[in-house]
């Protein structure tokens, strides 16, 4: 749980990183494209809306590939020993 965990929150940072981006890009398309201010409302709303959904979706999935991730390492190092670190 603990790799799911970390998986998790750290694809949710990157969903904020990405969904601030994409606020910015709203901005300032929704800013060229509205002549009466539709665009600019436009832009603010999905802005907003990328901020708040990117990283929920991103950080679920992460925990989600994380989980799956961990499980299949386990399995498989069960069957050929995992990962051996030699040191000198």
């Amino acid at each position: 749980m603990s790799m799911a965990k970390i998986t998790g929150v750290t694809y949710a940072v990157i969903g904020l990183i990405f969904g601030a981006l994409l606020t910015v890009l709203s901005l300032v398309f929704g800013a060229i494209a509205g002549g009466n201010g539709a665009g600019i409302t436009g832009g603010i709303f999905g802005g907003v809306l990328s901020i708040i959904i990117l990283p929920i979706i991103y950080g679920v999935l992460g925990f989600i590939s994380g989980a799956l991730g961990a499980f299949l390492y386990n399995v498989f190092a069960g069957m050929v020993g995992g990962i051996i670190i030699e040191t000198k």
